[in-house]
């Protein structure tokens, strides 16, 4: 089974070789059809701590890390400010 890539933005990055990265994603709610904005959060692998905030990251599923980590960073698509 092919493992999940995500695109987010890193929304912390004061952990030691950790960044928050939250993914948004848009949905239609079931009964008014309106269109709802999702966010998700998700705790990554920074291994050379070179994501800063405000970065657009590509995320990818790997094995537990720690208790809460199960994703590494693949790359930066774009730095930010």
């Amino acid at each position: 089974m092919p493992k999940k890539v995500y695109t987010g933005k890193v929304i912390s990055d004061k952990m030691s070789k950790t960044v928050v990265v939250a993914v948004t994603r848009l949905t239609q709610h079931p009964v008014y059809k309106k269109v709802i904005k999702k966010i998700a959060k998700f705790k990554a692998h920074d291994e050379e701590n070179a994501c800063k905030k405000g970065d657009s990251v590509s995320i990818i599923e790997a094995r537990p890390l720690s208790k809460d980590k199960r994703w590494k960073v693949l790359e930066i698509v774009r730095r930010g400010n």
